[in-house]
């Protein structure tokens, strides 16, 4: 949801939904790649890659569809993704 916030422009119920992924994470796994979605769609990309990183070093399964996840768009252009692939 925070990513269709982020994407819709409505960046306070986006920052909520990050909010509470945070909290969320306090009890139980909390994947990085959620984080970095909706950072990708607010359009903060060091905060995104900053996640992404953290998702490449928890060998998150949600990696496998860098290349291809359309999410991902916005973050292509920078030398951090390739070298994250």
């Amino acid at each position: 949801m925070g990513h269709i916030y982020a994407r819709s422009e409505n960046i306070d119920e986006a920052r909520d939904v990050l909010d509470q992924l945070i909290e969320q994470s306090k009890d139980r796994y909390v994947s990085p790649c959620g984080f970095a979605f909706i950072h990708a769609a607010l359009g903060e990309k060091d905060q995104a890659f900053t996640w992404l990183e953290k998702a490449y070093e928890q060998h998150c399964g949600e990696l496998f569809d860098l290349k291809v996840e359309p999410k991902y768009d916005s973050l292509r252009t920078d030398p951090r993704f390739r070298h994250l692939l």
